[in-house]
């Protein structure tokens, strides 16, 4: 509760200030002065003015000249404290004793501590004004309050508890800004202390513009945002404050802000969220679909390099290569402090992604603030800024989303993440649907499963202890291969989805499992060959669980039942390194024994990777000379690959997270096929047909192998 003198603390400041001694500040004085009059000298009396019954003589005083003030006030300028040899240099040559320069510059300093301490006095008497000026208006205000029970006038001491924690609340999130303004200042170039207040971040400050109707096409919004403006910088500071306040609290309730669902699901109270957080990035327009979710797990890695990693754009991007297709730093607000990522502000754009042409990207354009809690917790928090580009409104909004990161024992890390999102998901294809609406297509699950998996792969890296089993036995092969893989990873999840940087042509009809192509022209990328690249795709359901399409299409023994160029060969593992633990997560060089010469000198390079939301079997054929190189520990970059493969996720059934369980998986077919090794040659038809032949061919004999195991 309130009390009565709840206001008579700035009083007493002010009574304070008042009772201060004007000469306190006196007190403190250079070593140097002393009780002298300055250059003000009186002449030393004789023998006979000394006596006592005689009146004193008058004191005669030296005015030093035009020229000497001039010289002494430079010289002042350039040494306020000269030492005995200056002083007599100086003397000398402008024809004064060294007593009368000592005096002189005493004199010159007082003088300008007293000015400064003027100065000082009355920044003090405006700033009490303004704390007086501010007492009397709360005190008017609170002449003037409402009870918000009975609607009659409220007394002081009937304030609520969460109204007075409101207000200390506020005061705290305003000191967070305040400082955090300090450290953008320095980045922006202008002070952005002096901003306006916003009353509130939600209702229709921000966000109004939002309407029914959308105004701009995929694609549009990243292409054409650029960094924001020195007006917005304020209001995005004052955002990712409030979204980092938001994120921990989301992070850390539970009921009735979280509720389980029947299937162990922990869903967002949207009513309880409203009310508990009134501010933000404005109201939801009834086009937009409201998604959120929350999941905690243990991961293997230090939160030092978690933070790095989600503050890095190109490693954040290369660790999530399955989720985010693409994403550009546009201005930095600040780098942080004390040498790492506390207080760091970063304005980004991102692209979205699920491995299948199916799904369309979601696009977001938003600020990143990292923070470092006092309780051994960090926080990575992100929150849209489309509302501020009145020009264009986004078809995905994100609400404050994140990590909130806890450092355990031994090089672990408690993480908490928070997906929350506004979205127009109309164009999903149906069976797609429920796979996006059970949360883990762009869900909480889907990031922290991914993080749990690349935290595993990231060890299996940094290993220095060769596990048994394993035939490549030195730490540098491992390394390249590993790297190679990596790089080979990453050009699939880019190529396979329906990022607006790609432009499918769908081949025929309009069915899900139609098969969709581009073309894209290779030159000076050492990592993929020269010429015209034919890139194909189809995604299709089958009623068998993912775990059982992922082990039948990793495993080298059945390759020849779908694998069309190994011409029936036998396939056999050369080299295997397990980079996980399930035993599906691994790298694996094979080698295809068939009765062509030519695919004699050939290796498959093959990663698969599991986790409980989707899998990944990708694969790609290597020069067995290049392939020597990277096992002797030489630099992977230079081998050229083309990277196909397929991406299997569950179907969203309720059940899809226990793989082994009786449910259907949505699985995606894609090929990556070098058509001419010239780069300026024209795409013939010939070459689509067969790519288009090859892809159904593939997914055929899939269906017909699969279905008949599992019959």
């Amino acid at each position: 509760m309130f009390q009565h003198n709840m206001f008579d603390s700035h009083s007493f400041l002010l009574d304070m200030t008042r009772k201060t001694p004007e000469n306190e500040l006196d007190l403190i004085r250079d070593d140097e002065f002393e009780t002298k009059s300055g250059t003000d000298i009186m002449e030393g009396a004789s023998g006979d003015d000394q006596d006592p019954n005689k009146r004193p003589k008058k004191k005669q005083y030296h005015r030093h000249t035009q020229h000497q003030i001039q010289e002494l006030e430079s010289f002042f300028k350039e040494c306020p404290h000269p030492d005995d040899k200056q002083r007599k240099d100086l003397g000398k040559r402008l024809g004064l004793e060294p007593l009368q320069v000592k005096f002189w510059f005493q004199n010159k300093r007082t003088q300008m501590k007293s000015q400064h301490e003027r100065h000082e006095n009355t920044q003090l008497r405006n700033e009490n004004d303004k704390l007086r000026a501010e007492n009397i208006r709360y005190k008017e205000a609170l002449t003037t309050a409402t009870c918000p029970n009975c609607g009659g006038p409220a007394a002081i001491g009937e304030m609520s508890f969460d109204e007075q924690h409101l207000r200390i609340e506020n005061a705290r999130l305003r000191e967070e800004i305040d400082r955090i303004s300090g450290i953008a200042a320095k980045y922006v170039g202008k002070p952005m202390l002096n901003y306006p207040q916003l009353p509130s971040l939600g209702g229709n400050n921000i966000g109004h513009q939002l309407g029914e109707m959308f105004t701009t096409t995929g694609g549009d919004l990243l292409r054409s945002i650029s960094g924001p403006s020195d007006a917005d910088k304020p209001i995005i500071i004052e955002l990712a404050v409030a979204a980092m306040e938001e994120l921990i609290r989301l992070a850390q309730t539970g009921e009735p802000l979280w509720i389980n669902s029947d299937n162990n699901d922990v869903l967002l109270n949207e009513e309880e969220y409203a009310r508990t957080f009134p501010r933000g990035i404005g109201p939801k327009s009834l086009a937009l679909k409201s998604e959120a979710s929350r999941e905690s797990a243990v991961v293997i890695i230090n939160y030092v390099n978690l933070v790095e990693i989600l503050m890095d754009v190109n490693q954040w991007t290369n660790f999530f290569t399955g989720i985010v297709s693409k994403a550009t730093i546009l201005e930095v607000l600040s780098t942080g402090v004390a040498g790492n990522y506390n207080g760091a502000l970063q304005v980004m754009t991102a692209e979205f992604q699920v491995p299948s042409p199916l799904v369309p990207t979601r696009e977001n354009y938003f600020v990143r603030y990292c923070k470092q809690h006092g309780d051994g917790t960090w926080a990575v928090v992100d929150v849209s800024l489309e509302n501020l580009r009145s020009t264009s409104v986004s078809r995905c909004r994100r609400r404050p989303s994140g990590c909130v990161i806890q450092e355990l024992p031994n090089g672990y890390s408690k993480v908490t993440w928070i997906e929350h999102v506004e979205v127009d998901d109309r164009a999903v294809n149906n069976i797609y649907r429920p796979l996006v609406d059970s949360g883990l297509a762009f869900g909480a699950k889907r990031w922290v499963a991914t993080l749990e998996r690349q935290c595993e792969r990231l060890a299996s890296v940094m290993a220095s202890n060769i596990p048994t089993g394993d035939v490549i036995t030195s730490p540098e092969g491992r390394t390249s291969m590993l790297k190679l893989a990596e790089r080979m990873v990453m050009s699939f999840c880019a190529g396979v989805g329906a990022s607006t940087a790609h432009t499918w042509t769908t081949l025929s009809g309009s069915g899900a499992d139609d098969v969709r192509v581009m073309t894209r022209k290779s030159i000076d990328d050492p990592g993929r060959p020269p010429g015209i690249v034919l890139s194909a795709a189809t995604s299709f359901w089958m009623p068998v669980p993912t775990k059982r399409v992922f082990d039948f299409l990793r495993d080298e023994n059945s390759r020849n039942e779908w694998d069309i160029l190994s011409n029936g060969g036998l396939v056999q593992e050369m080299a295997h390194i397990a980079n996980g633990r399930d035993s599906g997560n691994s790298v694996s060089l094979l080698r295809v024994n068939s009765g062509n010469s030519s695919q004699n000198n050939m290796l498959i390079l093959q990663e698969s990777c599991l986790d409980t939301t989707g899998s990944y079997v990708i694969y790609a054929p290597v020069d067995i000379a290049a392939m020597n190189v990277v096992l002797s520990g030489g630099d992977p970059d230079y081998v050229a690959l083309l990277p196909s493969g397929f991406a299997i996720l569950p179907d969203g059934s309720s059940n899809a997270e226990n793989s082994n369980a009786a449910g259907g998986s949505l699985l995606t077919v894609a090929f990556q096929i070098l058509v001419d090794s010239v780069p300026t040659a024209k795409l013939s038809l010939g070459s689509v047909a067969t790519v288009n032949s090859l892809i159904k061919c593939t997914v055929e004999r899939i269906k017909a192998s699969i279905t008949c195991e599992n019959a």
